[in-house]
């Protein structure tokens, strides 16, 4: 599948046009082409490097499916790559999807695999409408925006989750205790792969302010990206601590719990032993108080009760049982 779009002037004058008669329209002055590859073949592949004039390396990079976000410089123009991101909080995992972007003077290609949403790119350009006499920049910018805002996105959902688990933190029912390990390992992965996409493109839209497309109109608004793109990595590396410190918080109170547990039985132990000790001992066969008569029986039962008791109120004051 193929979606294309032509600019001329700043104005949209076309969209789906067959990709034969991008050369047509590029002949003209003023104009721009935006063209959209869905899962290319490689007869398509093909075609655009013919089109274009790309390079090989570049037309590898964008069949790679684990590429990272990187840009890259080649005579007659850029190669961009990056990852659309997205969280689903329920099952706690993380879904990205490859973009590749091929970046000339008067033309952008886009290709990515079925799970990018392209019409989230297109709603963008339309919204900012009058950013479109800056040609190919204003397309790039629009594409990157989406992808950073993804980020963004998955970043506060991943924050929202890592908070709700804090919460299960001090809950004691077993259900509680396996789902923080559970989630907070799944967590922790997705986190990872999050920041492994994020990072780098800082390194991209820095190099993309720095490129001769990105005119001093524009510039600001790629510096307001560049700014979402700190602010997404900064809050990757705080979330980053914030796992670490739930597993340690999740440990310490596992082991607070053990001590917990050692306490009760520890003080059911010593409860148990002195019915244990008094009957042992009246159980000697020797002569004792009470031998052979019925306050010998009274006593021992009185001893029994008595320190068990006392046993039983002294651990309970003490928060042992």
């Amino acid at each position: 599948m193929a979606r294309t779009r032509l600019y001329r002037n700043g104005d949209l004058v076309a969209e789906d046009f067959p990709i034969d008669d991008i050369s047509e329209h590029l002949a003209a002055e003023g104009t721009v082409v935006w063209l959209d590859l869905q899962s290319p073949t490689p007869q398509q592949y093909d075609q655009v490097q013919e089109e274009f004039g790309l390079h090989q390396l570049a037309i590898e990079d964008a069949s790679s499916p684990r590429e990272r976000p990187k840009l890259g410089h080649y005579r007659g123009h850029l190669f961009l790559s990056a990852y659309q991101a997205s969280f689903d909080s329920g099952p706690g995992e993380l879904t990205v999807c490859p973009v590749s972007a091929f970046i000339t003077p008067r033309a952008l290609v886009t290709v990515h695999g079925d799970g990018f949403d392209v019409d989230s790119v297109v709603r963008r350009w339309d919204a900012t409408a009058e950013l479109a006499p800056h040609g190919v920049a204003y397309l790039v910018h629009g594409l990157l925006d989406v992808v950073v805002d993804g980020h963004f996105d998955a970043v506060q959902e991943l924050d929202d989750a890592l908070e709700a688990l804090e919460d299960k933190l001090f809950e004691e029912t077993p259900q509680a205790v396996r789902e923080v390990q559970q989630r907070s390992f799944r967590l922790r992965r997705g986190l990872s792969h999050l920041r492994k996409i994020v990072l780098p493109m800082r390194e991209v839209v820095n190099g993309l302010t720095r490129a001769k497309l990105v005119d001093e109109e524009i510039a600001p608004y790629y510096q307001d990206l560049y700014d979402h793109v700190l602010r997404v990595t900064e809050w990757t590396e705080s979330l980053r601590d914030f796992v670490a410190t739930i597993l340690e918080s999740n440990l310490a109170v596992q082991g607070n719990r053990m001590n917990n547990i050692m306490k009760k039985v520890t003080s059911w132990a010593a409860i148990i032993a002195v019915p244990t000790a008094v009957t042992g001992y009246y159980g000697q066969n020797l002569p004792f108080p009470g031998f052979e008569h019925r306050s010998g029986f009274v006593t021992s039962a009185a001893l029994i009760v008595v320190l068990s008791v006392t046993l039983y109120l002294t651990f309970k004051r003490k928060d042992w049982l």
